[in-house]
């Protein structure tokens, strides 16, 4: 059995994550990475990524199965990472399902809000590096205020707690481009921190050091 390197990170794979450059990107920043589609292994895990690129609802239906487990994992303190579209499955619903004429679709009501579209003249998808402003302490963002990140999204989180906001983004508007819950364990990215070099690492090493703890 090989030794364990850092922190074992659970990556849940519900069929619509970037996995392998989560993956690099963990390892890079020290964790020891389990990618898998096994609900069992989200209760062993120091710490849990929910990547996601897609649609809301296809990522809620496809997550479905792990909903419990990732429910149990926040209840009982387990660092619980969303990346993208798994920051969006952390809130209460989203526009986009409406949007796609499916009706309520819900969210995994982590970090209570919804997730709305960009809207007026702003090109959709906001894509490219931006500016991340530190609005409230936690350990996701230490060392990261005024660096840049990569985004590639249509929809952006609008959580009902101003509170759950960590950082904010300017995009025609400012927009919470990180947000975390009341205990500060389940936290989510809007933007990619596997593609946005060493403000992303940076972000994962404070990830996989608040799993160690």
């Amino acid at each position: 059995m090989s030794m364990q390197v850092g922190a074992g990170v659970v990556v849940v794979d519900y069929g619509l994550g970037n996995l392998r450059s989560v993956t690099r990107g963990l390892e890079r920043a020290g964790a020891g990475v389990e990618v898998t589609d096994e609900v069992g292994a989200i209760d062993r895990a120091d710490g849990v990524v929910l990547p996601g690129v897609g649609a809301f609802s296809e990522g809620m239906e496809n997550a479905g199965p792990f909903r419990d487990a990732l429910t149990d994992a926040a209840a009982e303190g387990t660092p619980l990472f969303g990346i993208c579209l798994g920051m969006q499955m952390l809130l209460t619903s989203s526009e986009e399902a409406e949007h796609a004429g499916e009706g309520d679709v819900e969210g995994l009501d982590l970090i209570p809000g919804t997730n709305r579209r960009f809207t007026g003249d702003l090109k959709v998808p906001h894509m490219g590096w931006n500016e991340l402003d530190v609005v409230r302490e936690h350990p996701l963002v230490e060392g990261v205020d005024g660096e840049h990140a990569y985004f590639v999204h249509s929809y952006y989180a609008v959580p009902d707690d101003d509170g759950a906001t960590v950082a904010t983004t300017d995009y025609g508007q400012p927009f919470p481009s990180i947000v975390a819950d009341e205990t500060g364990t389940v936290f989510g990215t809007q933007f990619h921190p596997e593609k946005s070099g060493e403000t992303g690492l940076r972000i994962l090493q404070n990830f996989v050091e608040l799993c160690e703890e």
